[in-house]
């Protein structure tokens, strides 16, 4: 059985990663029963708090500002307004609630100001409050942690060796070095990938040994699959087929037993039967509601009848606090 370990090889991962797989699966699900509650689901909302005009060329993403597609750039939103999105995600079952601001990097300025009242305010609401702004410092993070914050996002998107095909207005170690700051002022992180980036398995294999090999697990790990935009350089990309994702979540569910492994971007193209199988994987969070930040995401009526199908509970905010101390 599967145990907390910081010194995976790639080898070790591969071996893991080309199982058969229903074998690979099944093997995710008994670890996922020793560390978790099976059928016990957390539902999170992600709310764009701010949109588009993003000066990054982050090669899958509509947001960025050099890139020709339908967003249309929005300033911040005002603090009540997020406010009551948070509530009426708090009333559809969410216990997370995410706000992202399409930001290359946060700046100590009135806009960081108001992202801080949003924290404090949501925080309130006993809420897991998470929060994606981009490249923090060690004062930003502190502050944020100050404020409430409960986990921040910063994912590493792909392998290093891939990452310079994806992404050139930032480094691989700038992404460790947000993910560094963010674990010295006690936020929990959370940073997982995409898959369908045009990268190889030996990518996707090296994107989990960056996570697992870090001082500490993530504690929570989302594994997106691409959604192809108009406009942006990945948009004639192929749809991943659904067993590279359940070979995904498995891998990362068995090399990170403890974390909490997010069935994200990507959620709306798959049928009840293939979630269940993700589920099944290790698969223990959900994003729902109408839009992942920009993209379209199943609502929360059609994951509660999901729920209800599946015999799955929504899992309470601040259940996985004891579960993921030694991660």
């Amino acid at each position: 059985m599967a145990v907390v370990r910081h010194d995976w090889t790639l080898e070790e991962i591969r071996t893991i990663y080309e199982k058969p797989l229903l074998s690979l699966i099944m093997e995710a699900g008994g670890v996922h029963a020793k560390y978790h509650k099976p059928g016990e689901v957390q539902i999170s909302s992600l709310l764009s708090i701010k949109t588009g005009g993003c000066s990054e060329d982050c090669s899958y993403c509509p947001q960025a500002a050099r890139f020709h597609t339908d967003i249309k750039v929005q300033a911040l939103m005002k603090t009540d307004e997020v406010i009551e999105n948070a509530k009426r995600a708090k009333m559809g079952g969410a216990s997370r609630f995410c706000m992202g601001a399409a930001w290359r990097e946060v700046r100590d300025n009135r806009d960081f100001d108001r992202v801080l009242d949003m924290v404090k305010e949501v925080t309130k609401l006993d809420m897991e409050v998470c929060c994606t702004l981009g490249m923090l410092s060690e004062s930003q993070a502190q502050k944020l942690a100050d404020a409430g914050l409960y986990a921040y996002n910063h994912n590493i998107d792909t392998s290093e060796s891939h990452y310079e095909q994806v992404i050139t207005t930032r480094t691989y170690d700038d992404r460790l070095n947000t993910l560094h700051n963010v674990r010295e002022a006690g936020i929990s992180v959370c940073s997982g990938g995409i898959i369908g980036l045009g990268e190889s398995d030996d990518d996707r294999i090296g994107m989990l040994h960056t996570l697992v090999n870090l001082p500490k697990h993530p504690e929570s790990v989302p594994i997106n699959v691409l959604v192809p935009v108009k406009g942006t350089p990945l948009a004639e990309n192929k749809r991943v087929p659904f067993h590279e994702l359940a070979r995904m979540i498995a891998t990362a569910r068995i090399v990170m037993p403890k974390s909490a492994v997010r069935l994200s971007a990507g959620r709306l193209e798959l049928s009840m039967a293939e979630q269940a199988l993700c589920f099944l994987a290790g698969a223990n969070s959900i994003f729902a509601g109408d839009k992942l930040l920009t993209t379209a995401n199943p609502e929360f009526n059609e994951d509660m009848k999901m729920f209800e199908i599946l015999g799955l509970t929504p899992k309470a905010a601040f259940a996985d606090k004891e579960v993921l101390q030694e991660a």
